[in-house]
C-alpha cells in the first residue's frame, strides 16, 4: 500500500477511534458524580398488569408500573444506568405462548424484549429461566451465535437493544462463554467540580452476570454436553481484573442469586455473599424474589410494620436496613416487576480514579406504593400499546375450551394447611402417567416395576411466595350446580413451569420419608408455651420445595409434627394402613427439577431416575384433564394425605394468605381456621390457625 494511504488509513482510523470514546476533559481532584444504578430482576414475562391464569388485571405487578417507578428514578437521579437481572422470558402464559403454542419468528422481538428496548436499558444479566425453552430459542431471541453444533446461527433476528452478559456459562467444546462474559458501558454524566460548578464526564460502567450452576441440573435436557457451567466467585476472579484493566470505573455484579452463608463451593446455588468479596463496586441481586434491603413505603398512619425475609435476618456481614453486603451496597427488588432497585452511588475523584463514597450510598427497593404506603403508581399507557397484538393473540389462546369441567374450586389459598384442592389433581395425573408407563413399556427393566407402589410429589408453586396476589385459584365459584367450563390457561395455573418435565424416580422408604422432611423444613418450629403469635411458615421464599405426597385411593398418610426439630417431623408414615419401613420400595412421579437434585432433597441427586417422560407435566395435567371431562370433589379434590399432629397452642398460630378468603376456608371444612385478621405490610391477611384441629 502507498505510504499516503497507510497514512490516510491511519488517521481515519485514529478520528474513528476517538470518536468511539471521547475523552472526558481533564478531572479536578474531588470532583463528585452522583450516579444511580436502577435494577429490575424477574420479571418473568410479566409485561402487563394482568393475570394471564386468572384472565384479570392485577395492578400488583406489571412491568408497565415499574415503567412508572422508572421514569420518577430518572427524573430524581438525572444521572443513571438502567439495567436488569435475568429471569426475563418465562414465568406466564404470555412467555409460553410466544415461545410453545406460537413461537415467535426470528424477525420480532419477544414482548419484553420489545418493552425493554422502549425503557432504554443499558444492560441486562441472564437469569436460569432463560435456559428454559432451550438454546435454539435463546440464541434466536437474543440474536447471539453461540458456535455450538445443531444450534443454527441466527441472521438479524428481533432482540434486545442492549448488550446482555453472563461469565460463567461457557461452550462445553471451546471453553469459550456463550455470551460476553462482561462489558462496558460508557455514559455522558454530569458531574460538579469542588468548587461547585458541573461538567460532563464520561464513565465506564462495567457490568458482569452470574447464574446459578444448577442449570445443569435444572435444565439438562437443553444444556448437556452442549454448555458447562463454572462457579460465581471464580468466574469473578478471572473476569474482574480484566475488567479493571480495561478501563472499568465501576464494576456492577449481576447476580442471579441470593444470598447464603453456607460454605461456598463452585456449585452454590446462591453465592453473591460471596460475590461482594471479589472487589465489585455494586451487587444487583434476583433468584430468590425477595425483598432487599428494608423496605420504606410503610404508611407512617398505621402499625404495620415492614419486615425482612428470615432468611435474610441474621446474615454475617448483611446490612438488611442499609442494603449493604459485606459493606458493597446491593439490592433485591422481588420478582413480577413490583419493585425497582434503586442504588444512590456517590463517586468521588481520588488519586486518578473514580472511588465510591460507601457512606453516602442509598439504597432502596421501591415499590408500586413509595409515595404513602396505601396509592399504587398508574401504569406508564404508552407500555400496553407496545405488545397489544401479542396480549390479544395469548389471550386468546389462553381462553380456548379445553373440553372438561369441574364441580369444586381448586386454590392454594390454605394448601399449607392441608387443602388439596389445587394438588391432588396434579398428583392424580402424574401417577396415572406413570402406570401407563410401566404398564405399556416393552422395556423389561421398566416392565419389572409394576409390583411396585406409585405415588406422587407436587407444590404449591403459587401459594404466597409473589405475594397476596399469587395464589392458584381456578374454577372460582364452581358448585355441582354450576360447573365450571376449563380452559387451556388453566393447567398452568395448577402447575406453573411449562419447562418441567415428568421424571420417575425409584427411592425406599427411607429416601421417602427423607423426602417429608425435607418439605417440612418450610414449617417454622412451634412452641406450645409461648403465648405471642408464631407465623407457621416463616418465609414463602422457597414454598416450590414444600411437596405433597399423594398414592391412589389416599393409600400415603403421613403426619407433620410442627413442635419437633427439622429432621425428625415425619410421623405416622404409612401406605395401605401398614407403616412404612425403611427398606420399602416406592415409585415417585415427580419433575425433572426435583429429579435431578433441585431443592437439595436428601439422596434425590439424578442417579435413581428411572424414566425421563417426553411430556412435560404440564402437558400430562392438560392432557389427563381433557380425557376427565367430570372432575368432582369427591373423586379429585379432598384427598388428604397428610395432617399435623394435633397440638394445643397457648398463643396464636398465623397463617398468611389472600385475605378475604375465610368464607372459602370454612366451606372446605378447614376447622382449623379460626378466623381472619388484620392485613401485614405486604398485604397479607393473617389468618389465626388451631393445630389440635
Amino acid at each position: 500500500m502507498p505510504k499516503t494511504l497507510v497514512l490516510t488509513a491511519l488517521c481515519a482510523a485514529m478520528l474513528a477511534a476517538c470518536a468511539t470514546h471521547p475523552k472526558s476533559p481533564t478531572i479536578p481532584e474531588g470532583s463528585i458524580v452522583k450516579l444511580a444504578l436502577l435494577e429490575t430482576s424477574d420479571l418473568h414475562q410479566n409485561v402487563l398488569s394482568f393475570d394471564y391464569y386468572g384472565e384479570k388485571p392485577d395492578p400488583s405487578l406489571g412491568l408497565e408500573r415499574t415503567a412508572t417507578l422508572i421514569n420518577a428514578a430518572r427524573a430524581e437521579n438525572p444521572n443513571n444506568v438502567l439495567l436488569d437481572d435475568g429471569d426475563a422470558i418465562q414465568g406466564t402464559l404470555l412467555g409460553d405462548y410466544q415461545a410453545l403454542a406460537a413461537p415467535i419468528k426470528c424477525q420480532d422481538t419477544l414482548a419484553i424484549y420489545k418493552v425493554m428496548n422502549a425503557l432504554h436499558y443499558d444492560g441486562a444479566g441472564l437469569g436460569n429461566h432463560e435456559f428454559n425453552y432451550g438454546l435454539g430459542f435463546q440464541s434466536q431471541i437474543t440474536n447471539t451465535d453461540f458456535q455450538i453444533a445443531g444450534i443454527a446461527t441466527p441472521e438479524h433476528c428481533g432482540a434486545p437493544n442492549f448488550p446482555l452478559v453472563l461469565s460463567n456459562v461457557v461452550n462445553a467444546t471451546t471453553q469459550k462463554p456463550i455470551f460476553k462474559p462482561f462489558t462496558f458501558i460508557p455514559k455522558s454524566f454530569t458531574a460538579s467540580k469542588p468548587d461547585g460548578t458541573s461538567f460532563k464526564v464520561q464513565l465506564n460502567i462495567g457490568i458482569i452476570g452470574f447464574v446459578p450452576p444448577q442449570i445443569m441440573e435444572w435444565d439438562q435436557k437443553n444444556l448437556a454436553g452442549r454448555v458447562a457451567v463454572n462457579g460465581v466467585v471464580e468466574s469473578a476472579q478471572r473476569y474482574l481484573p480484566q475488567m479493571r484493566a480495561g478501563g472499568a470505573d465501576i464494576i456492577v455484579a449481576l447476580s442471579h442469586g441470593g444470598l447464603d452463608a453456607a460454605p461456598y463451593s463452585p456449585t452454590m446455588e446462591n453465592a453473591s455473599l460471596y460475590l461482594s468479596k471479589t472487589g465489585i463496586d455494586a451487587l444487583l441481586l434476583g433468584h430468590s424474589h425477595l425483598i432487599f434491603p428494608l423496605p420504606k413505603e410503610t404508611p407512617s398512619n398505621t402499625t404495620k410494620l415492614a419486615t425482612i425475609d428470615p432468611s435474610l435476618a441474621n446474615l454475617p456481614g448483611v446490612d438488611f436496613v442499609n442494603g449493604l453486603v459485606n459493606g458493597v451496597p446491593a439490592v433485591m427488588p422481588q420478582s413480577w416487576g413490583r419493585r425497582l432497585g434503586i442504588i444512590q452511588l456517590v463517586l468521588k475523584y481520588q488519586g486518578g480514579k473514580w472511588v465510591v463514597q460507601k457512606e453516602l450510598t442509598k439504597v432502596e427497593a421501591r415499590g408500586f406504593k413509595y409515595h404513602d404506603g396505601i396509592t399504587t403508581v398508574a401504569a406508564d399507557p404508552t407500555m400496553a400499546a407496545l405488545i397489544e397484538a401479542e396480549h390479544r393473540a395469548a389471550s386468546a389462546y389462553a381462553n380456548q375450551a379445553l373440553g372438561s369441567s369441574t364441580d369444586f374450586e381448586m386454590s392454594t389459598y390454605f394448601a399449607l394447611v392441608g387443602d388439596v384442592s389445587a394438588i391432588q389433581i396434579v398428583n392424580q395425573a402424574q401417577i396415572d402417567y406413570v402406570n401407563n408407563v410401566i404398564a405399556t413399556s416393552s422395556d423389561s427393566v421398566i416392565a419389572s416395576y409394576k409390583s411396585i407402589p406409585v405415588i406422587s410429589c407436587s407444590a404449591p408453586f403459587r401459594a404466597g411466595r409473589n405475594g397476596p396476589t399469587d395464589f392458584t385459584d381456578t374454577a372460582k365459584g364452581a358448585s355441582p350446580a354450576h360447573p365450571y367450563h376449563l380452559q387451556v390457561r388453566n393447567p398452568g395455573d395448577l402447575y406453573l413451569y411449562s419447562n418441567n418435565d415428568l421424571h420417575a424416580v425409584k427411592i425406599s422408604g427411607a429416601d421417602l420419608k427423607n423426602w417429608l422432611e425435607k418439605s417440612a423444613q418450610q414449617f417454622a418450629q412451634i412452641n406450645p408455651a409461648l403465648s405471642t403469635d408464631q407465623d407457621l411458615v416463616p418465609s414463602y421464599s422457597t414454598i416450590y420445595n414444600l411437596d405433597v405426597c399423594y398414592a391412589s385411593d389416599n393409600a400415603l398418610r403421613y403426619q407433620i409434627d410442627v413442635t419437633r426439630p427439622i429432621g425428625s417431623r415425619i410421623v405416622e408414615l404409612s401406605y395401605a394402613a401398614h407403616p412404612i419401613s425403611e427398606r420399602d420400595t416406592f415409585i415417585v412421579a415427580t419433575n425433572d427439577y426435583r429429579a435431578a437434585g433441585g431443592g437439595n432433597f436428601p439422596g434425590i441427586d439424578g442417579s435413581k431416575t428411572i424414566f425421563k417422560a417426553p411430556d412435560a407435566n404440564q402437558t400430562v395435567l392438560s392432557n389427563y384433564l381433557r380425557r376427565h371431562d367430570q372432575l368432582t370433589a369427591a373423586k379429585n379434590g379432598i384427598g388428604q394425605s397428610w395432617s399435623f399432629v394435633a397440638t394445643v397452642t397457648k398463643g396464636p398460630i398465623i397463617l398468611r394468605s389472600a385475605p378475604d378468603k375465610f368464607a372459602l376456608a370454612q366451606a372446605l371444612g378447614l376447622q382449623r381456621v379460626l378466623a381472619e385478621g388484620a392485613l401485614d405490610s405486604d398485604g397479607f391477611a393473617k389468618y389465626r390457625i388451631d393445630l389440635s384441629k
